[in-house]
């Protein structure tokens, strides 16, 4: 479910609209929270210094 159908049981208004506290706090809370991209790339990088790594071992 997402939060834009939610109705704040503090207020009587949509959870999306975000009009007293508690609407705000749960609205906060409901939103997706995803890897951020700088750690994305982060981890890119990470995965191809590891492959590099492995490349040179073997051909030693």
């Amino acid at each position: 479910m997402t939060y834009d159908r939610l109705v704040c049981a503090n207020c009587a208004a949509p959870v999306a609209e975000g009009r007293c506290p508690v609407c705000r706090a749960n609205r906060e809370r409901l939103t997706p929270q995803g890897p951020s991209p700088a750690m994305l790339l982060t981890l890119a990088i990470a995965l191809l210094a590891m492959i590099a790594l492995l490349a040179v071992v073997r051909t030693a």
